[in-house]
């Protein structure tokens, strides 16, 4: 085995350091990946139960605050974990948390969960509070791991974990106060999703579709990051701040329409259509695409053209999940051992969350068949995570395959 301060120096960072108690604790893709899949399914079941009026979802919380809280605090906030935590020792060359402290972090994102589905069970205070803790610590740990390495660039990531924690604590606070700025905190974890997938997306899709292209020896490699690129990024988040602030506002129509331009401009120009018929680098490439659509949505909502609803949803069905299964299916298969490409079962997962990406929108446009809608993207949404925990859960329970 590899010791700290010679992985440190060469920037290899050994797979499953963690060498006793259960796999599941020795690298955090695979803890945080299968538990964010399995309460993607149990918690759409839940929300489809409470609209069908079977079950009373969250008590004095509310079944809608819930239902959004935990798409995008409690299912994406774990594939955050299950990536950074994957990520960051590469980035760094530092070696990843795993075992006890992996599965303390773990158990804290869980308790969040279980405290919220009741709220009442413990107080309102109570259980926000506990849910409040998982995005500071995570935040605590990647900082940590980021100024130890040294790794000055990487600490747009860390400045986008702090929006997160924030738009967090903010959004129990608006629930507890029923106050209108719940809209607002929705936003504001909305755009740092969507800043993570224009930075981190910036950096994974074009490499990963070079390095596929070169092995096949091929020439037409997307463009390499350059000013475009950054012009690209700042102009997106100048977006989704006047979106999260101001989103009625002329300005957030007028910058979302350039924010959708320059980002369907750098999506072209890395040459995904090259990639076919390799779907593991496809849906990459597809799920991206949602970026400028939903910058073209936010533009569109501000000059009262489409709702609101509409628009988050493009980003959160379509740029979020959409982004976050593609990188969970390709890291899950690289990380343990698994050749990268996608089977039929991770396919039939790409189409059904691309899918539910295109429908749920459509629901507030369409108000007459919105029910159908509702049951459509949900059902298609647990479809997606349901065949993910079906095909990768056994890879992420069991030992990386030794590689020949």
């Amino acid at each position: 085995m590899i010791g700290p301060k010679l992985a440190e120096r060469t920037g290899h960072v050994p797979r499953g350091l963690a060498r006793t108690g259960p796999v599941l604790f020795s690298y955090g893709f695979r803890r945080f990946f299968l538990g964010a899949a399995l309460w993607a399914v149990f918690a759409m079941a839940l929300w489809i139960a409470a609209l069908a009026g079977r079950i009373d979802l969250a008590g004095t919380y509310g079944a809608h605050a819930w239902h959004a809280h935990e798409m995008l605090f409690g299912f994406a906030s774990a594939v955050l974990a299950g990536f950074l935590l994957t990520a960051v020792p590469n980035w760094t060359g530092r070696l990843p948390v795993s075992g006890w402290p992996l599965a303390g972090l773990f158990a804290l994102w869980l308790a969040g969960r279980t405290a919220l589905v009741w709220p009442d069970a413990i107080g309102l205070p109570a259980a926000v509070a506990i849910d409040s803790l998982f995005l500071p610590a995570l935040l605590f740990i990647c900082a940590r791991e980021v100024i130890a390495g040294r790794k000055w660039k990487d600490l747009k990531v860390l400045g986008a974990l702090l929006a997160l924690s924030l738009a967090n604590a903010c959004f129990h606070v608006a629930v507890i106060e029923s106050d209108y700025a719940l809209h607002r905190a929705m936003r504001l974890g909305i755009s740092a999703y969507v800043a993570l997938v224009t930075i981190v997306g910036g950096r994974i899709l074009p490499s990963f579709t070079r390095n596929w292209l070169n092995r096949l020896g091929r020439t037409d490699f997307p463009v390499p990051y350059n000013r475009f690129d950054t012009v690209a990024i700042l102009t997106g988040i100048a977006a989704l701040a006047l979106w999260t602030l101001v989103p009625d506002h002329a300005a957030t129509a007028g910058i979302g329409f350039v924010a959708a331009t320059l980002h369907g401009v750098r999506l072209a120009r890395w040459n995904g259509w090259a990639t076919w018929p390799e779907m593991l680098l496809v849906v990459l490439h597809v799920a991206y695409a949602f970026v400028p659509l939903g910058f073209a949505a936010i533009a569109l909502a501000a000059a009262g053209l489409v709702e609101e609803h509409s628009a988050m949803h493009v980003l959160t069905v379509g740029a979020i999940a959409s982004m976050m299964l593609a990188v969970m299916t390709r890291a899950s298969r690289g990380h343990t051992g698994r050749p990268l490409t996608a089977s039929r079962p991770t396919v039939a997962s790409y189409a059904a969350i691309v899918l539910a990406g295109l429908l749920r929108p459509l629901a507030e446009t369409f108000p007459e068949i919105a029910s159908t809608l509702y049951a459509a993207s949900g059902g298609l949404w647990i479809a997606a995570f349901g065949l993910f925990c079906i095909e990768y859960g056994p890879m992420l329970l069991h030992k990386r395959r030794a590689l020949h």
